[in-house]
């Protein structure tokens, strides 16, 4: 799903940019995923809050938070001002598990 203009969210929702899937790009071009529906890709995602809802008290845009996996909405693809996209998800304001005011490596298993 495409949307051009202005996306707030309502409440206390919280939208989130950079999801960290752990993909990796080969010298070809080819993205491998983390995640490949197996027990060892079930893990929490890092994602940094793009924007939220007027009532949201517990996290404020720019920080970076850990979501339980799956908690998370497909990807809304967002227009800007300037003609660029971005992918924007909803995240479940009760897996948030933690936040942090810098992008946190994780280290992912093979």
């Amino acid at each position: 799903m495409k949307v051009q203009g202005t996306v707030r969210p309502l409440g206390d929702k919280v939208l989130v940019s950079d999801m960290d899937f752990g993909e990796q790009k080969t010298s070809g071009g080819i993205f491998i995923a983390s995640s490949d529906g197996k027990a060892e890709g079930i893990v929490p995602r890092w994602a940094q809050v793009w924007a939220v809802g007027p009532e949201q008290q517990d996290v404020s845009v720019g920080q970076w938070i850990l979501i339980e996996h799956g908690r998370w909405t497909r990807t809304i693809q967002v227009e800007t001002a300037s003609g660029d996209c971005m992918e924007v998800r909803m995240v479940d304001n009760q897996a948030v598990l933690m936040s942090a005011d810098t992008k946190p490596h994780m280290l992912y298993r093979a």
